[in-house]
């Protein structure tokens, strides 16, 4: 029987794009959108910054100098942040099974800096949450089973109790390696009934 469900956070319960950012950031450097995009996002700079390892004053110091940004760092931090919208059938659903009595721990890779915006920007959806994992406090990000090691120690039951959601079939296949159930999320319509073949109730 299902009792605690594990939720991710971006294009699960809510959507991200960073090419917002990247717009915002535009017009504080001299380099394209696709030079931007490939000197703060592909390399092991998100990466570093999602398992803990650089702190977010150590990310803007080295995306001003790669991005030759001229902007301050509250204008970054705030570029960096607005990247998140709504998903609002998956915000109605949270305090259906908040509701029916499931532990709800979300389970998501993240920065310190994404993970204080939507914590804020989200928090009527996210307050339904019994436990909050993220990467950059587990020290590792999914699909490493560290991270997996981490959320479940705010689960309450034992691995077989637990159904996890996320976007991502990497994740998803390391979750059920872990012990987990998953259920690869593509579309809402989908997953109610995919909860219920989980047993899961939805009101």
């Amino acid at each position: 029987m299902i009792k605690t469900l594990l939720f991710d956070f971006g294009n699960v319960l809510a959507f991200f794009d960073h090419q917002r950012a990247v717009r915002a950031l535009l017009p504080h450097t001299d380099l394209t959108a696709e030079d931007l995009v490939r000197l703060i996002y592909y390399n092991n700079l998100e990466y570093r910054y999602e398992c803990g390892e650089v702190t977010t004053e150590e990310v803007f110091a080295i995306g001003k100098e790669v991005g030759r940004l001229r902007c301050t760092l509250d204008q970054f931090v705030d570029a960096f942040c607005d990247i998140f919208w709504a998903n609002p059938p998956m915000a109605d659903l949270i305090p259906r099974l908040k509701r029916t009595g499931y532990r709800l721990v979300l389970a998501s890779n993240t920065n310190p800096a994404h993970y204080a915006r939507y914590r804020e920007q989200f928090r009527d959806v996210l307050d339904h949450f019994d436990a909050i994992a993220v990467s950059h406090e587990a020290g590792a990000r999914k699909p490493h089973p560290k991270f997996f090691e981490h959320a479940h120690r705010m689960t309450g039951c034992e691995k077989a109790a637990c159904l996890f959601v996320d976007d991502l079939a990497e994740n998803i296949s390391a979750a059920r390696a872990f012990g987990w159930n998953a259920i690869h999320y593509t579309r809402f319509d989908d997953l109610v009934p995919e909860l219920r073949k989980f047993g899961v109730r939805v009101e």
